[in-house]
C-alpha cells in the first residue's frame, strides 16, 4: 500500500520558467520570474474567502501563499504541525490554548499582526454570526466589537460551527498573546488552528471595506503574495508582498488560469502557454512526459474520492439499496483502470496518518465486491428497477465522469437503475428542487484526527446533515464523544461505530479511492510538488 506521504514523481523534480512581464526564460537575478498555471477551477463561489471557499480548488490557490493561521500545515513534509502567526502555544487546561503570536509581521496593507487581528479572526461578525457554542455562551465579544456589521454568506456560520463546534472566544491577554477559550474539552484544539478555515485577517481591512464581496474579492493577509487582480471564473494573480514575514517571495507573480478541459490544459502546456497543467488524469501523464522539457509530478494525498446517499429518495430510504450499492462496485477494478494503479483502495474514510494518535481501526475494510451479495439485498429490499438519479460534474474532480459512468455500468449489472443528470456547478448538484439520489464528494484529513473527516463532513453539523441528505442519531451522539471526549480508548470505540454505521448498516456514503494529484510542468526550474492539492511557491520550494 502507498504510504500517505508517498510523493512518487515521474520523472525530475522540477519547476517553472515563465513570466507575465518578460520574455520567457528571460529574466536577471534582480527580476523575478511570473509564472501562470492552468486549473480546472479557481474558486466555487467567486470570492477569495476561506471560510466561503471549503474546496480542494480553494486549498491551491489559498495555501500556503495567500493564507496563514497561528499554526501552519506542513505542506512540504508530514501535513503536520509547524509555527506560523505563532512561535508557540501550550495548553492551559483540556478546554483553553494559549499562544504567542510572532512579533512584527505585517499585513499585505503594512499594519502588524496583533491580538486584535486574531481575535476578530474569530468573531461573531468574522464567521460565526449568531450561533452558539455547543455547551456554551460566546464571551469576549467586548474585546473585539464590530466597528461596522456586514453582511455574511448564510453558508458561513455553519461552516464555522462545523470546524469550531464548541468555540466560545478568543481572549486578548496583550498585543502579542491570545488564548483560545472552548466551552468544552477538545482534544483537537490545536489541529483546528492549521486547517481551513482558521486563517488570519486583517481587522482594518474588514471594517474599510464597504460591503462583504469588496472585501471577499481582495482580502489582506500574511501570505507571501497578496491579491493584484481577481477575475472570477477566468483568472486570479498574485503578486509577490516584499514585506513577507519568511523572507523576500520568489516569484513576481502567479497567475491561476481557470481552464476547464483537460485537453486544453494539456495543449497550453505543451505549447508553452502555461508553466503548470493543474488535475491531469493519468492517461495524460505519458503524452507530458514524451514532450522534451516536460514532467508530471504526483502524490496520493489526505482526501478520499466518496459518493454521498440521499435518503429523502424514497428508494435510497432503505438502507438494504444503499448498502447493495456499495457492494455493486469493484473499487480496485477503478483504481486499475482509470488511475493506472497510482492510488489505493484506503480502509474505509480513514487516512493512514490517524495511526501517529494510534486512532487508526485495524482490520477495517471498504465495502467488498460481491454482485451475489448486491442482489440478494435488493430481492431483501422489494427493489423494482426504480430510477435513482445521479447528479454529476464534469470532471471537477479528476477523471469523474468515467468513474461515475463505469459505476452506473457497475450497478446495472446487479440490477440498479442509476440514470446521471450531468450538472454545471454545486448549485445545481444541491438544487432542492426534483428528486435527488447520488452526488460525488471528497473527504479530506486537515487536522491528523478522525473528526476530520467523519465528524465535520458527515456529523450534526456537517454539510450532509444539514442539507438532510441523511442522519442517524447513533452517529450524532458518537459525535460528541469524538468532539469532547480526552479519553483515547472511548474516542476510538466510537470512530469503530461510526464506520459501521455510515459504512455498513445504514450507508451515508461509499468510499471509492484515495486521491492523487497529478501535475504537468517545465523540468527546467526546481520545484516540488506538496502531497496535497496545495503548490507552495515560497523560497524553500523554489530556486533558479
Amino acid at each position: 500500500m502507498l504510504s500517505i506521504n508517498r510523493r512518487g514523481a515521474l520523472g525530475l523534480l522540477g519547476a517553472t520558467a515563465g513570466t507575465l512581464m518578460l520574455p520567457r526564460f528571460a529574466f536577471s537575478q534582480a527580476k523575478r520570474p511570473s509564472i501562470t498555471i492552468a486549473v480546472q477551477k479557481i474558486t466555487n463561489n467567486n470570492t477569495l474567502d476561506i471560510w466561503n471557499e471549503q474546496s480542494n480548488v480553494g486549498e491551491r490557490v489559498f495555501f500556503p501563499n495567500l493564507w496563514e493561521g497561528l499554526i501552519l500545515r506542513d505542506w512540504m513534509g508530514n501535513q503536520g504541525p509547524v509555527p506560523g502567526l505563532a512561535t508557540e502555544w501550550k495548553r492551559l487546561d483540556d478546554r483553553t490554548l494559549e499562544l504567542k503570536l510572532r512579533q512584527g509581521v505585517k499585513f499585505h496593507n503594512g499594519d502588524e499582526l496583533t491580538a486584535e487581528d486574531v481575535a476578530f479572526s474569530f468573531s461573531r461578525e468574522r464567521v460565526f454570526g449568531n450561533t452558539e457554542p455547543a455547551g456554551g455562551k460566546t464571551i469576549f465579544e467586548d474585546d473585539h466589537k464590530p466597528a461596522t456589521v456586514k453582511e455574511l454568506p448564510a453558508a458561513i456560520p455553519g461552516v464555522g460551527r462545523r470546524l469550531w463546534p464548541a468555540l466560545a472566544g478568543v481572549e486578548i491577554v496583550d498585543k502579542y498573546t491570545v488564548r483560545f477559550h472552548n466551552a468544552t474539552p477538545d482534544v483537537t484544539l490545536e489541529g483546528r488552528l492549521y486547517s481551513f478555515g482558521s486563517q488570519i485577517v486583517s481587522r482594518r481591512s474588514w471594517d474599510e471595506a464597504a460591503t462583504y464581496a469588496d472585501w471577499a474579492r481582495k482580502p489582506v493577509t500574511t501570505g507571501p503574495y497578496m491579491v493584484g487582480e481577481f477575475k472570477p471564473d477566468v483568472s486570479l494573480t498574485l503578486v509577490a508582498f516584499d514585506q513577507y514575514w519568511g523572507g523576500r517571495p520568489p516569484l513576481e507573480q502567479i497567475r491561476f488560469v481557470e481552464v476547464p478541459e483537460v485537453a486544453s490544459r494539456v495543449n497550453g502546456l505543451l505549447s508553452g502557454e502555461y508553466d503548470f497543467a493543474c488535475d491531469l488524469p493519468p492517461d495524460q501523464i505519458a503524452t507530458v512526459q514524451a514532450a522534451p522539457g516536460y514532467e508530471v509530478q504526483n502524490s496520493t494525498i489526505w482526501n478520499h474520492r466518496v459518493s454521498v446517499f440521499n435518503v429523502q429518495n424514497p428508494v435510497l430510504a432503505n438502507p438494504l439499496v444503499r448498502r447493495a450499492m456499495t457492494h455493486a462496485i469493484d473499487r480496485q477494478a477503478i483504481v486499475d483502470a482509470l488511475w493506472g494503479g497510482k492510488t489505493v483502495v484506503p480502509a474505509g474514510l480513514q487516512f493512514e496518518s490517524f495511526r501517529s494518535s494510534d486512532m487508526f481501526v485495524e482490520g477495517w475494510k471498504a465495502p467488498e465486491y460481491d454482485p451475489k451479495l448486491a442482489q440478494d439485498l435488493l430481492k431483501q429490499a422489494n427493489y423494482k428497477g426504480d430510477a435513482i438519479p445521479f447528479r454529476l460534474l464534469n470532471n471537477y474532480y479528476t477523471n469523474q465522469t468515467a468513474n461515475g459512468q463505469i459505476m452506473v455500468e457497475m450497478w446495472k449489472q446487479v440490477g440498479i437503475n442509476v440514470e446521471i443528470q450531468m450538472k454545471e456547478n454545486w448549485a445545481q448538484i444541491h438544487d432542492p428542487a426534483g428528486v435527488k439520489g447520488v452526488r460525488d464528494w471528497s473527504a479530506s484529513n486537515t487536522i491528523n484526527d478522525p473528526i476530520t473527516p467523519m465528524v465535520v463532513q458527515f456529523g450534526p453539523n456537517g454539510d450532509v446533515q444539514q442539507k438532510k441528505e441523511w442522519t442517524n442519531e447513533e452517529m450524532n451522539k458518537l459525535s460528541v464523544v469524538m468532539e469532547t471526549s480526552t479519553d483515547r480508548a472511548l474516542r476510538k470505540k466510537a470512530i469503530a461505530r461510526m464506520l459501521e454505521i455510515c459504512e455498513r448498516e445504514d450507508p451515508v456514503y461509499q468510499v471509492l479511492h484515495q486521491n492523487a494529484v497529478f501535475t504537468g510542468m517545465k523540468s527546467s526550474l526546481k520545484w516540488k510538488a506538496a502531497p496535497a492539492f496545495a503548490m507552495d511557491f515560497r523560497s524553500a520550494n523554489w530556486s533558479i
